[in-house]
């Protein structure tokens, strides 16, 4: 299992090793001694897992009391993965990376306490899975629009599918200090 640093403190993309035959593949998708080895040591007490079709787009959720980082797969399909830095005390302050993950490449990625997360579908349909470091608090729960341009992400459609929560989720410029991670 590979842990790979990106352009965001503490977010990591993680590649598992994966044997394949003609019969398919085992991978190791957690492993709590390399997990450790990693940094990252907060326990995870919830796993959640979602089907999506095509050009959904499910976010940018996150939870600013009892805050979650998440450990996040595909087990079907492909979707582009992304998470935003909202860390107010943080030199990358509103910058967000991307990936793709796929039932192909089996990547991996850690999303920190302090980041909305959010995904959009690429295949036909998406299994997604996710381990929380807290459980769902919907009281705490908050988001910044998708397609916010202070933020500036790429995403591969202009009108993708959403839930009217999402749709109706601020810019960042209209959230108060208080709605956003220390």
């Amino acid at each position: 299992m590979e842990f790979i640093s990106t352009m965001l403190e503490d977010v990591l993309l993680i590649r598992p090793n994966v044997f394949r035959d003609q019969r398919g593949f085992f991978t190791e998708t957690f492993r709590l001694n390399n997990f450790h080895q990693a940094g990252i040591r907060k326990p995870f007490v919830q796993d959640n897992l979602s089907k999506s079709v095509r050009n959904t787009l499910r976010g940018l959720h996150y939870q600013l009391v009892r805050p979650q980082a998440k450990l996040v797969m595909v087990t079907s399909g492909e979707i582009l993965d992304v998470a935003v830095d909202l860390r107010r005390s943080s030199s990358t302050f509103g910058k967000h990376v991307s990936y793709r993950l796929s039932d192909k490449n089996n990547e991996i990625l850690y999303i920190p306490e302090g980041f909305a997360h959010g995904f959009f579908v690429l295949s036909e349909t998406a299994t997604f899975q996710y381990k929380c470091t807290d459980y769902y608090y919907p009281e705490g729960e908050r988001g910044v629009r998708w397609n916010d341009p202070e933020i500036g992400i790429t995403w591969p459609v202009d009108a993708p599918i959403l839930s009217d929560k999402d749709k109706n989720l601020p810019l960042l410029s209209e959230m108060s200090v208080k709605d956003l991670p220390g």
